[in-house]
């Protein structure tokens, strides 16, 4: 746990990496399945991540993401896409996969499948939408601490044109909506902002015990 907090504290949002290191296959794979494992609302996993390697592609993202040349400079470009429509079909295949997967009847879950139908598809196709959303952030959280263990830098980027992404991904198609993008890879010796102090709360303003 020591060490977890320690990475923690080594981990910063990296603002120019070193386009000449890569991260290996065997960390990527591990970055990316603490995203599979990811908690989410019913478990349900309204998203989708994107793993950009085409240098082409990465070029044309590097404009509608404001210009930051963390795009095409980290070793690896991660798109974590929403979906924008969470209907009655996902759903039941979810709860399919429940059922094979702990191997009990599909029928035994009529009641939960009924009830998260009742709360999901009660929502509004923009509520629906912001909550899928949230389920990504989720994601990025333990993409970032896996990374920061491996001692892989990383920096979540809001700062980006989510339509343009849709369009030159071919998302929208897809039903899916570009919510985050996080750059993975290796600090530049010349990225000032790693010798920055970290700049938190104190524990006694932050926390509060009730």
């Amino acid at each position: 746990m020591k060490e977890y907090i320690e990475s923690l504290q080594w981990r910063y949002a990296t603002k120019k990496f070193d386009a000449t290191k890569k991260v290996s296959q065997e960390n990527l794979d591990i970055i990316l399945e603490s995203a599979r494992l990811s908690a989410s609302s019913y478990g349900l996993q309204p998203y989708h991540i994107f793993v950009i390697n085409d240098e082409g592609v990465r070029k044309q993202l590097q404009p509608v993401s404001w210009g930051q040349t963390q795009i095409v400079d980290a070793s690896h470009l991660l798109v974590i896409a929403n979906k924008t429509e969470v209907d009655e079909d996902w759903i039941n295949s979810y709860l399919k996969d429940v059922s094979e997967t702990r191997n009990i009847p599909l029928e035994s879950l009529d009641q939960y499948g009924d009830f998260m139908k009742s709360k999901v598809l009660a929502l509004t196709p923009e509520e629906r939408a912001n909550w899928t959303s949230k389920q990504a952030y989720i994601a990025l959280g333990n993409l970032m601490s896996a990374a920061a263990l491996l001692k892989i830098d990383t920096c979540p980027m809001e700062g980006f044109e989510p339509e343009a992404y849709n369009s030159i991904l071919n998302l929208t198609e897809k039903g899916l909506n570009a919510a985050l993008v996080l750059p993975i890879g290796y600090r530049s010796s010349e990225d000032g902002t790693q010798h920055f102090s970290k700049v938190r709360q104190s524990k006694k303003d932050f926390i509060q015990h009730i």
